[in-house]
């Protein structure tokens, strides 16, 4: 499996990362962050946008990703970072709905306690552990870079387990239907009093 990790930003770079796994050992194969020069960002107000949008239809096309991995809008933001934040995640799934690539979206704190083993991680341990995990030479660098690296290993374990563990695939759960009607317990209704039963 290979998996574009994508760590979205409202104003500062936006990172991204993918990594290979084989089902026992991952390996990082690209990563970097795009940082559009303030010049660019005069232009329009959607130049940005399209930045993004052009970087992740590239990454797609060269590395063929089996999926995309996305840091979830972090909620505590205000409202206006909020919103450019997800104007820049809508163009991320605007790529990869263009592609035919499924995307899973993961918290931060999700994804430092999946890496780190701890939900409040800074910056520099998770450089530290992306580093350890892929046994890169370096340290990640910059930080959003290192991030987007950690969403995409918090998918691929993500993924293990439940793959090791034969968990439904969280998207089948909201479908109509998606629940076999063996996993329902009879044993719940048998123990209702007839009285309650109608």
């Amino acid at each position: 499996m290979r998996v574009l990790g994508v760590d979205p930003a409202a104003a500062g770079p936006t990172g991204y990362g993918i990594v290979e796994s084989d089902g026992r050992n991952c390996r990082m194969l690209h990563y970097g962050a795009l940082r559009v020069p303030a010049v660019r960002q005069k232009e329009s107000s959607g130049a940005v946008l399209q930045d993004i949008h052009e970087l992740v239809c590239r990454l797609i096309q060269e590395f063929a990703p089996t999926v995309m991995a996305v840091e979830s809008v972090f909620t505590a933001l205000n409202m206006r970072t909020a919103l450019r934040l997800a104007e820049v995640r809508g163009v991320l799934l605007l790529a990869a709905e263009q592609h035919g690539l499924a995307v899973h979206s993961y918290s931060p704190r999700e994804v430092k306690a999946c890496v780190a083993g701890y939900g409040h991680a800074d910056k520099r341990q998770m450089q530290l552990m992306v580093r350890a995990l892929l046994s890169m030479s370096e340290t990640p660098d910059p930080a959003d870079a290192a991030d987007a690296l950690a969403v995409a290993l918090c998918h691929l374990q993500a993924e293990q387990a439940r793959r090791r563990y034969g968990l439904p695939d969280a998207k089948a759960l909201t479908k109509p239907g998606a629940l076999p009607p063996e996993t329902i317990s009879t044993r719940a209704v048998n123990r209702l009093p007839a009285s309650r039963i109608e």
